[in-house]
């Protein structure tokens, strides 16, 4: 998640009141205090041990055995995932959902900073177990796994876990505090050509080229761009090519990621890119077979009650947190966010100029910045879920499930 160059703008204030030392505010501090080492040990501990998407069972049962201390239930209904879950504090009716991520890249380990985006999330969700009662909150933490591949989220909105949530939250890893932005919806397709090999030069007639159908579709896409939705990315790779040069390639493999402004305009692209393959099929005789990989990612949608209730508790962290209005990347929160009022903050730290999926961001994700973005970010979002909490007339509309 690459954010440089992205506008920020401050937006006038909507009505909260000052973020003062109130009791509150005190409580969820040193509740954090208290469990520093834990937290802290949770993101180190996930850095240094890190596994893809789908496959997260240690980070999983690292975030689980955590929250099981706190005494956090797991005794609900369970998603299907094997490595996501579903843990609760406190029986309000106003249900705040804390999204933990916690998959890595291939290679590069933590190049998405998801071990900060774990334990800041965790912690939020340990502190606001401390003034659940006094909030009449339920704290639902929802263990979301693969948000790199195929978008655990997305998931668990299918099973119903986010039924009965009011608000959702979580931080993600970032260069510098932003908050308020959107993402791109996104998509990916695994594309297969299957034609008939033949000798490259005794026999090449006889054969059906299935690198050729790859090559055409590829430059017919580089030719579409020019006329796709503004905002749009389509981004391809070639994962099989063929085996040798004297032999007609009878197969190929490419894997095709579409990103857009919104759904809908995803959609456009979905229609264009298609035809673009159908192009390649058509042109050598091959056959097609393009499959969607995991789920398509929505837009992102940030609450602006929670988003300036964050910033204000940012603030008395001594930190200044701008609002972005370009979009940045895509995730499966964009999906949530299109369901529950949510805030998904880019929590800022000393990467030393890297950028996101690199390894050179993934070094810096266990450094002292990182550990006192964790600390900061939960408390950012357990104050801005206080703060609505609190606040009669948000309160009755985050019960009803209504956006600002």
């Amino acid at each position: 998640m690459n954010t440089a160059g992205l506008k920020t703008t401050v937006p006038k204030p909507v009505g909260l009141a000052p973020a003062s030392e109130t009791g509150i505010e005190r409580s969820v501090s040193s509740a954090l205090e208290r469990w520093k080492s834990e937290i802290l040990g949770l993101s180190h501990a996930i850095h240094a041990d890190p596994e893809l998407g789908g496959r997260e069972f240690r980070a999983a049962q690292r975030v689980s055995t955590l929250l099981r201390s706190a005494g956090f239930s797991f005794d609900g209904s369970q998603p299907e995932l094997p490595t996501a879950f579903s843990a609760r504090f406190g029986s309000g009716e106003l249900v705040v959902a804390l999204c933990v991520e916690y998959d890595a890249l291939p290679d590069i380990g933590h190049a998405c900073g998801h071990n900060v985006n774990a334990a800041s999330t965790v912690g939020a969700a340990l502190a606001l177990a401390t003034v659940a009662g006094e909030l009449g909150i339920t704290v639902k933490v929802l263990g979301t796994p693969a948000e790199e591949t195929t978008g655990g989220k997305v998931d668990l909105i299918k099973e119903g876990h986010f039924e009965d949530v009011s608000l959702a939250m979580m931080a993600h890893a970032g260069a510098e505090d932003m908050v308020g932005g959107s993402s791109l919806a996104m998509c990916m397709w695994n594309v297969l050509y299957e034609g008939r090999p033949a000798h490259a030069a005794a026999a090449p007639e006889e054969g059906i080229n299935a690198l050729d159908a790859l090559v055409i579709a590829q430059t017919a896409i580089a030719l579409a761009r020019q006329q796709l939705p503004s905002g749009s990315i389509v981004s391809l790779i070639v994962t099989e090519g063929g085996s040798a040069a004297n032999v007609i390639p009878e197969r190929t493999r490419a894997s095709v990621e579409m990103r857009s402004p919104s759904l809908a305009k995803l959609r456009v692209i979905e229609d264009r890119v298609r035809r673009c393959l159908e192009a390649g099929a058509h042109a050598t005789g091959s056959t097609l077979t393009a499959t969607p990989t995991g789920n398509a990612y929505a837009e992102l949608r940030q609450d602006r009650f929670l988003s300036e209730a964050y910033r204000k508790a940012m603030a008395a962290r001594g930190r200044e947190v701008v609002f972005n209005e370009e979009p940045v990347a895509s995730t499966d929160m964009g999906n949530v966010s299109q369901l529950v009022p949510s805030i998904h903050p880019l929590l800022g730290y000393n990467v030393g100029g890297a950028v996101h999926h690199t390894a050179e961001f993934a070094a810096h994700g266990s450094s002292a910045s990182a550990d006192r973005a964790v600390l900061d970010g939960a408390f950012g979002l357990a104050m801005a879920a206080s703060l609505a909490a609190v606040d009669p007339q948000q309160r009755a509309r985050l019960l009803r499930g209504s956006a600002t």
